[in-house]
């Protein structure tokens, strides 16, 4: 092997371990971006609950106050 293939190999393989960082650093701020998203996720779910049973408790009073008037 001569040193013009070596150093074709040795920058390929530098740009694969470039390439592995880069898509490394991507792949840890995808799972915070999800982690992130999936709290929101929840959060939002929680607080449509929330109001779900607050306009059922609206509902319940009203058809009371109809019933009685």
């Amino acid at each position: 092997m001569d040193q013009d293939q070596l150093q074709k190999i040795e920058q390929k393989v530098d740009r694969l371990i470039s390439l592995c960082s880069r898509l490394h650093k991507e792949n840890l701020a995808l799972k915070e971006r999800e982690a992130n998203l999936l709290r929101e996720r929840s959060k939002l779910i929680e607080k449509n609950e929330q109001a779900r049973h607050r306009v059922e408790g609206m509902i319940t009073r009203l058809k009371s106050l109809n019933n009685e008037g």
